[in-house]
């Protein structure tokens, strides 16, 4: 993995981690997301370190554009960062896949 490469799935990993925050900073979001996943409450720390899992949350908050819409304006992001950051989790190899 490049230098460039290596950044850019930084960043995606950031932006998802900062949607795991914003779904789970409002009850009804967070409860429709653990529905949807699966998950309880106690198994999202761990489950956050899951390269799928991250790209598991920014396809619950692209999936609806009022999620994506409050997600960018809380964060500051673009919504085509959000979604650019969505496609690298699948693009770029997860770092502890790399020797």
């Amino acid at each position: 993995m490049t230098k460039d490469d290596r950044k850019t799935r930084q960043v995606a990993e950031i932006v998802a981690v900062q949607a795991l925050s914003f779904v789970a900073s409002e009850p009804e979001r967070l409860g429709r997301f653990l529905a949807e996943t699966g998950l309880g409450p106690e198994t999202l720390r761990l489950a956050a370190a899951d390269p799928q899992f991250l790209a598991g949350v920014l396809d619950f908050v692209l999936r609806d554009d009022d999620t994506v819409k409050a997600f960018a304006a809380a964060s500051s992001l673009d919504p085509t960062t959000i979604a650019a950051a969505r496609q690298a989790l699948d693009e770029l190899p997860w770092e502890r896949d790399v020797p």
